[in-house]
């Protein structure tokens, strides 16, 4: 009876002290995102589509702490019909010092990074290949694509890190946020004649 009455105790402690940290966590700063070739609410171009080049977007952020160790980058498509948004890229590692990244990522795994953003690491995106891959939603109605952007006070996270398990990685570790949200949308065929 001592030791069940032990772990409890115990185990209502490590919730407090828990609860507590998460709770002293100041609230992250806001970043601010943008693109040259991507404005909030417009629609994405073609050429960074996959229906045309494919290329990943530049993109400039602002307002990150001085105790930035590194940014992370994911982009999903939450209006996909599925439980969870559909991740088209996820790069992270980006160096603290990085005030944005280039267009263009090397879509090869084995290519190396742009020197401003070395050590940068793609994990894997919904296409299961860590590469960036652009809007191609059903035709229909637009969608809308979230790049956001995260600064960490951690650098140097395992390689090979998919959406959830960056998420989880970076849990407590997030200094700063901000987000662009673009479009694009697939026109439905027109009816043969």
């Amino acid at each position: 009876m001592h030791s069940f009455a032990t772990r409890v105790l115990t185990a209502a402690a490590a919730t407090v002290l828990i609860t507590t940290s998460v709770a002293a966590q100041p609230a992250p700063a806001t970043l601010t995102v943008t693109s040259p070739t991507l404005t909030a609410g417009q629609p994405i171009p073609k050429q960074h589509s996959a229906d045309g080049e494919n290329t990943s977007p530049a993109f400039a952020w602002t307002g990150a702490p001085a105790t930035t160790k590194s940014f992370a980058l994911i982009c999903d498509d939450p209006d996909v019909p599925m439980p969870q948004p559909f991740v088209h890229w996820v790069i992270y590692n980006i160096p603290g010092a990085a005030k944005g990244v280039p267009a263009n990522i090397p879509i090869d795994p084995a290519a190396t990074m742009p020197a401003e953003i070395a050590g940068a690491i793609q994990g894997p995106s919904g296409f299961r290949r860590p590469i960036y891959r652009g809007p191609a939603p059903p035709p229909g109605k637009p969608h809308n694509y979230h790049f956001t952007v995260y600064a960490l006070d951690v650098a140097d996270l395992p390689a090979g890190l998919n959406k959830a398990q960056l998420v989880e990685a970076m849990a407590g570790h997030i200094v700063g946020r901000g987000e662009l949200v673009a479009t694009y949308e697939r026109k439905p065929a027109a009816p043969e004649r």
